[in-house]
């Protein structure tokens, strides 16, 4: 398109010119490093809990509690870190949960009791509810031919994360405890607090907010490290109503005709009015039917993703249904042997990921992964060997990943830059309702001996969620990313 001045061109356009580069990798360690700090602080829970509940003779609903609370204030978190992201900038709010998650985590080493634990890890979730502001924030570097695999290439560095902290917590727990798991794994969130000061904010964000000036700053950033030169013409967003405001004439020419403005005005801006006004976005007519089947999706992904994880060492501890007390070192030594190598599922996973997302597409990988799970999962509802439980729990956890992983790229692409955020922190607030309900089934139904009913439940929920991604209306494989809500 050409304005008065000359040729136009979006960010999406400019990112396709200037390829995935040096800048996109540096982004992507950066936003990688907080994605393995989220990982680290889920897994030591399963660690942590019998730990505590060993330590303090809590009970297993005291024992659950701990893990629950984190899902409780990632459920905050990921909603208001999702609404701060999309009107005061992505900088902004991975620094928020970057500082509440490294402080909170480190002081929860040195809790004196089980309430201030409880306080202080609850806290902690509150932080790891940003973790999508940090995925969309690097998805909106990413040229739209390099999408799929480069977001898989991100979750990556979950699964680094899981396997890192199952062998720290391998190495650390029966020598120094899980004070000193729980100081460890605070560390790497410090990292983002180390080199806060030289990211950049998403161009995307800035263009979209009318900041035409800055997006090209960040634009020429990228074309200098990646030795590439930016399209010629004027950088213009999407859709123009964004920068009314901007008194620029080569941009005030690309204005779309005003009775068009006033419709699309008020979805377009809805994320500067707050909270309220972004979740009627995400219900409005266009968007409601992909919003409710996605939180059905995220919900069922969470619940069965960490149960698999609390089964691990659940299942494996009680196969026989034995007290605590029967549970020798060695049977715990086992137990971590069993996370190790469960966590080890999750690079099968992500290769699996990634060769389905950009083949397949989003919708039909998802969909086959939950349905194979269900398999896996249904001879658990037997006392089986440890080496059959753990080789099933394996298998199952591979599917869950590649799921897992292919709904956070699914997610953020569905949903417009204006609510973007927003829409996948509010998503992924829905899961960690799945997390939080999930330690009282994994724990309170195994402990109690019901493990048949514990298995049925994930396999009826897998089901489910297999079935709404059937029914989601959009397949985002290979379409760029839309900036507002088209009327």
């Amino acid at each position: 398109m050409t304005g008065a001045e000359g040729p136009t061109y979006t960010v999406d356009d400019a990112l396709v010119a200037l390829g995935f580069g040096n800048f996109q990798i540096l982004v992507l360690v950066y936003a990688g490093v907080g994605w393995v700090s989220e990982a680290m602080e889920m897994m030591l829970l399963s660690f942590v809990g019998p730990a505590v509940q060993a330590a303090w003779s809590l009970s297993p609903r005291e024992e659950s509690l701990i893990t629950s609370v984190v899902f409780a204030g990632m459920l905050i978190g990921a909603y208001s870190w999702g609404i701060v992201s999309d009107i005061h900038g992505r900088r902004k709010g991975f620094l928020i949960t970057a500082t509440v998650t490294a402080i909170a985590g480190f002081l929860s080493a040195f809790a004196p009791n089980y309430i201030l634990l409880i306080a202080l890890r609850s806290l902690v979730g509150v932080g790891l509810g940003g973790g999508p502001v940090l995925s969309s924030w690097f998805l909106e570097f990413v040229p739209a031919p390099n999408r799929g695999t480069w977001m898989v290439a991100f979750s990556a560095f979950w699964t680094l994360g899981t396997i890192f902290e199952a062998s720290l917590a391998w190495i650390v727990m029966p020598k120094l405890g899980w004070r000193w798991l729980l100081a460890l794994s605070s560390l790497p969130t410090s990292f983002l607090l180390l080199f806060y000061k030289v990211t950049p904010e998403s161009p995307r964000y800035l263009c979209l907010k009318g900041r035409t000036a800055d997006a090209i700053n960040v634009l020429e950033k990228i074309a200098r490290v990646n030795g590439r030169e930016l399209p010629s013409g004027t950088l213009a967003s999407d859709h123009e109503i964004e920068l009314e405001k901007i008194d620029n004439p080569s941009e005030d020419a690309r204005l779309l005709s005003p009775r068009t403005n006033e419709i699309e005005h008020p979805i377009g801006m809805a994320s500067n009015l707050g909270g309220i006004s972004s979740l009627l976005v995400l219900l409005s007519p266009k968007l409601a039917r992909s919003t409710i089947l996605l939180w059905a999706v995220f919900f069922g992904n969470a619940f069965s993703y960490y149960g698999l994880v609390l089964l691990t060492t659940e299942l494996n501890g009680h196969s026989k249904c034995m007290s605590n007390k029967l549970q020798t070192e060695k049977s715990q030594g086992v137990r971590y042997q069993s996370v190790f190598i469960a966590s080890f599922a999750e690079v099968p996973g992500l290769l699996l990921a990634a060769v389905a997302v950009d083949k397949l597409g989003r919708k039909l990988s998802m969909s086959t992964m939950f349905f194979i799970c269900c398999i896996f999962l249904l001879p658990l509802i037997f006392y089986l060997p440890e080496g059959l439980t753990t080789s099933l729990l394996f298998l199952a956890r591979i599917c869950i990943t590649a799921t897992f992983t292919i709904v956070y790229i699914y997610a953020p692409e569905m949903y417009p830059t204006s609510v973007r955020t927003t829409g996948v922190g509010i998503a992924s607030s829905v899961g960690r309702i799945g997390g939080m309900i999930c330690p009282l089934v994994a724990v309170g139904l195994v402990h109690g001996c019901h493990q048949t009913a514990a298995v049925l439940l994930f396999e009826i929920i897998a089901l489910l969620s297999g079935i709404c991604v059937m029914f989601l209306p959009i397949e985002t494989m290979g379409q760029e990313l839309q900036d507002s809500v088209q009327v």
